[in-house]
Order: structure tokens, then sequence, then C-alpha cells
């Protein structure tokens, strides 16, 4: 028997909606404002699909960018994203403010995933999803 129920994964960011954002235009799922601070600013921002939350996006002041793949600053998590062709939806990411990473795993062209990074530097990655 479970202990729990996994819910969902936050990420870190210096601007939760813009990185909300991003990820809604990879995703389709609904921007929603969960929680602001005592200002008024947004600080935890989710994904929902259907009413449930799959990703959330929360404010933090200090947030220093992973540097992967090595450096003093690790991945601390990463999302992966099937699609079915690699190309076509890395053009499409690249639009909407991904950055390839200059590091690949692999140089085989016929690798079924890419690694990039989201406008707040989190690493993330593309699979091609297999039929």
């Amino acid at each position: 028997m479970a202990i729990a129920k996994y819910s969902l994964t936050a990420l870190d960011c210096p601007d939760p909606v813009e990185l909300a954002n991003f990820y809604s235009q990879i995703t389709g799922f609904e921007v929603v404002v969960a929680h602001r601070n005592k200002d008024g600013q947004p600080q935890w921002v989710e994904l929902v699909e259907i009413d449930q939350t799959r990703i959330a996006f929360q404010k933090i002041d200090n947030y220093l960018k992973p540097t992967w793949p090595e450096g003093p600053v690790p991945q601390q998590a990463h999302l992966d994203f099937d699609v079915p062709d690699l190309d076509i939806a890395e053009e499409l990411i690249l639009k909407i403010g991904a950055v390839k990473s200059s590091i690949q795993p692999s140089s085989n062209p016929d690798d079924n995933f890419r690694v990039y990074f989201d406008p707040a530097g989190h690493p993330f990655c593309l699979v091609k999803r297999s039929n």
C-alpha cells in the first residue's frame, strides 16, 4: 500500500508566470496563479489540465540557474516531453524561448532525445516518442 499519492513537480524560478507560460506553450496546459505574496505578486503558479495540477513554478528571489552538466549549481531536476518528431518540436520550442544545450549526451543524430534549457535555465529534454 502506498504511503502517499504523487501530486506535482515544482520548479524554482525568478518569474513563475513567465516560466509557466513557456511550458504552457509546450503542453497546452492552463496557467493558474495559485498564490500571491503579500505585495500581490505571483509566488506560486501552476499548469493545470482537466482540473489537475501537472507542474508548478515557485518564485525564488535569489534564484541561481543550474550549471548543467557540471559546475557549482546542479541541474536540480529536469522534465522530459515526448514528441513525434524531434526536428519539428525543436524548431517550435526555440521560437518560444528555449535554448538548445551545446552539450548533448550523444553526438549520434539517430538518438531519441535532445537537451534544452528553459528561460530560467532548467534543463529539459525532448524525447522522440516510440510508436
